[in-house]
């Protein structure tokens, strides 16, 4: 009792230093139990997951985290678990993406001479991580390095070995994976007094026109002992700003402590971000107060389970769905629109950006809709204001840049379903821009002045309005883009519907039919067309091309592709021959040879079982569809195995990249027994369910508690479910019965 009430004192006296943000952050509505202990940072920073174990809070602009791996795929995040050359730590990160960019303002703890860029390592044996929290004794210099983060502002605490004069390597031109077209382009250092730096840095890479200010401050006083780039007063400014500080007047024992703000806009917004979020020099109450930021996110949900594995997967599983979309707007309210011009937001506006769409409407936005709906209407109303400022919506928007990554136009997969799940945005300002985003415009694409945007409005989408499909012999990606425009243009005839547009329901139903284009009856297959007619030859279904100027697929074979119709699974079991042919398809998808030809096969096809991958987004459904056709127990199985096998609680524990959440809300979400094959209607599907219990606190004070009877590795076969009293006879059941709460009750059984 005495430890509960002195964290409640403790929470109030940081909710009197801290600014509105935090302290939204930090009010408790309810005692909350403590999951935090249960969150691994390292899950996914092996293999090919790119998390990064650093300190950050939820969905916050800063990333503080070591960078180990500058080049290369598994280079993304800045860092892979099997590294040990430390290049420094900087403080900004992207969790799980297939391509790199930020890794911005790289700061490196060092004794010794003034090395041109000198390195450490880490010992691994002293690496550890938690919430908020990273720490590690660096190999060569003996120095310990802890790290922790406020929404906009990092930390940094360096215990020096007694004698040695403290030393810090800053720098400003630093890139995560240079070998992709990342480059510094400018920057520049200001030394303010003593004790404070500020100073800004531009690059180009994947996000096209990238600004990124700081402002610094240290707890000693230090002197500049070196640079490169020339000097004007107390001004640094070129392509690689680089600077070596020494801290002489720091005591023996004393530790030296550095605080960074950052902004998306000015020095001054990362100035006034420093001061109201990160005033005083006291490390453990910045530690504390994000472990409590933590605490109350992951305590949306509850679980219990005997199995410490699951718990372990479970909640660094939703920590890992709370890194994005990321904040990107100043305490002040200011913020960098599409257009890059600075804005100032209204009292209800916030920006973000991160919106890694293509991979997250399947999941993630899924599950904020259940235990973020405020955050899911911030963030379409974000969406929105991209749209209004670049005249288009963003397919995977980062730092005010239009990447033009991925396939279609994901973001009215988000906004249809945030709006049949009674999120609060503007719908029918949705419409019209999902019907500018769906049309081909070849003078719009002219006026970005980034070079990835034209992939924003692709040649493919006219191929979609004047042929019906998208020939093959023409174009790249023929079929990836033909399926997914298909899913996406019955979301927008979803929406439409909502707000009374009936031309525009019409016609985007219609197109959602197209589908049907891309399957040749005689083989059971999705392939390509060509213009002509005629089917492509030859044909291999496990045949993958990562080249998407040729390939008819994306980081996938028809193999994996070929189940992408989520909006009219009735209509493909019917188009295939009906349920008993799809069914054994699925079957022969599960048990095929796992092997993926090509020379050039994308390496995004991994956690293979058979051809199934659930490694990549695209077959994350694909289990739930032995619901379609009478047989639940085969979903079930595959599921238990999958979960079982694809989620372990260590460093290669996710088998592909995490992609900003996405896998881990896959995992939550099956977890607890139900999945939305299609984002944008309001069915879930029912699966297997692997924790013994759950509870979704709902923002309306409601509960949804599900209970799952005998529940047990071999019981991995649901007898029956009841929801709110009412005995299931269908694996499926609809969000409008658990909007306000409810139960639902699993019977496990090992029969099948």
């Amino acid at each position: 009792m005495q430890k509960i009430i002195f964290s409640f004192l403790a929470l109030g006296w940081l909710l009197a230093c801290q600014s509105s943000d935090l302290k939204e952050e930090l009010s408790y509505p309810r005692i909350v139990k403590n999951t935090t202990q249960y969150v691994d940072p390292f899950i996914g920073t092996g293999g090919h997951g790119h998390t990064f174990p650093g300190a950050t809070l939820p969905f916050g602009m800063v990333q503080l985290s070591p960078d180990t791996h500058i080049s290369g795929w598994d280079a993304s995040s800045g860092y892979h678990y099997t590294d040990s050359t430390l290049y420094g730590f900087s403080h900004t990160h992207l969790s799980g993406t297939g391509i790199g960019d930020m890794g911005d303002f790289l700061v490196l703890p060092y004794i010794g001479e003034d090395e041109d860029e000198p390195l450490d390592y880490l010992d691994k044996s002293t690496e550890e991580a938690s919430v908020a929290y990273y720490t590690v004794q660096l190999k060569q210099s003996k120095i310990k390095a802890e790290l922790t983060a406020t929404l906009r502002t990092g930390m940094h605490r360096y215990t020096f070995p007694e004698g040695a004069t403290a030393k810090l390597y800053l720098d400003l031109a630093h890139v995560l994976q240079p070998n992709w077209g990342h480059k510094i382009i400018s920057g520049s250092l200001e030394i303010i007094d003593s004790t404070t730096i500020r100073g800004q840095r531009k690059t180009t890479g994947w996000a096209y026109d990238h600004p990124v200010y700081f402002y610094t401050q240290f707890s000693s006083s230090f002197e500049l002992t070196k640079h490169t780039e020339k000097r004007e007063d107390n001004r640094i400014a070129g392509e690689s700003v680089k600077a070596w500080l020494s801290f002489p007047e720091l005591k023996a024992n004393e530790k030296l402590l550095v605080k960074t703000g950052i902004s998306p806009v000015s020095l001054e917004g990362a100035q006034a971000n420093l001061e109201a979020e990160n005033s005083d020099w006291d490390f453990n109450l910045l530690k504390t107060m994000g472990e409590f930021a933590w605490q109350k996110e992951l305590a949306k949900i509850e679980i219990e389970t005997t199995n410490d594995s699951i718990k372990t997967n479970f909640y660094t599983a939703l920590y890992h769905s709370m890194l994005a979309p990321m904040l990107a707007q100043d305490v002040n309210g200011q913020y960098r629109g599409m257009g890059k011009q600075i804005h100032q937001a209204e009292d209800d506006f916030t920006n973000y950006t991160v919106y890694s769409l293509w991979d997250t409407f399947r999941s993630l936005h899924p599950l904020m809709h259940l235990i973020n709906r405020e955050k899911s209407a911030t963030w379409a109303k974000a969406l929105l204001r991209k749209y209004e400022q670049g005249g288009v919506l963003p397919k995977w928007a980062l730092a005010s840049n239009y990447t033009g990554t991925m396939v279609g136009y994901p973001s009215v997969a988000f906004l249809a379903d945030a709006a049949a799940k009674g999120i609060a945005f503007d719908v029918p300002k949705a419409v019209e821009a999902a019907v500018i985003s769906s049309t081909y415009n070849e003078e719009l694409s002219s006026t970005f002045a980034e070079p990835r945007a034209a992939y924003v409005l692709p040649k493919q989408l006219d191929f979609i309005d004047k042929n019906g499909f998208i020939p093959a012999d023409s174009i790249g990606q023929s079929v990836s883009y033909g399926l997914e425009c298909a899913y996406y243009d019955w979301c927008i005839a979803a929406m439409a519907t909502d707000v009374g547009e009936e031309e525009v329901a019409s016609r985007y139903d219609n197109r959602s039919q197209q589908y049907k284009a891309y399957f040749d009856s005689n083989i059971g297959f999705m392939r390509g067309k060509l213009a002509n007619g005629e089917w492509r030859e030859p044909f291999d279904p496990y045949y993958s091309d990562h080249n998407v100027q040729v390939s008819e697929f994306v980081e996938g074979n028809s193999w994996q592709w070929m189940w992408f119709v989520p909006h009219d699974v009735e209509g493909y079991i019917d188009l295939m021959g009906g349920k008993e042919a799809f069914a054994a398809k699925l079957d022969e998808l599960f048990s095929a040879d796992s092997e993926i030809r090509g020379e050039n096969a994308s390496a995004d096809i991994s956690g293979l079982i058979g051809q199934y991958a659930h490694g990549n987004e695209p077959s994350h459904h694909v289990a739930y569809l032995y619901n379609y056709v009478d047989q639940p127990e085969k979903a079930q199985l595959r599921l238990d195995q999958i979960m079982r096998e694809l989620y372990t609680p260590t460093p290669d524990g996710i088998s592909g990249n995490e992609d900003c959440g996405a896998m881990s809300a896959w995992y939550i979400l099956s977890a607890m027994g139900f999945y939305p094959v299609c984002p944008g209607s309001t069915a879930y599907a029912i699966g297997r369910p692997v924790v013994d219990k759950a509870t979704i606190f709902l923002e309306n004070g409601n509960m949804l508690e599900i209970e799952v009877k005998n529940n047990s590795p071999e019981n991995k076969y649901v007898g029956s479910v009841e929801l709110n009293g009412e005995l299931l006879d269908q694996p499926f059941f609809d969000h409008d019965a658990i909007q306000n709460g409810g139960t639902l009750v699993f019977e496990m059984t090992d029969e099948m």
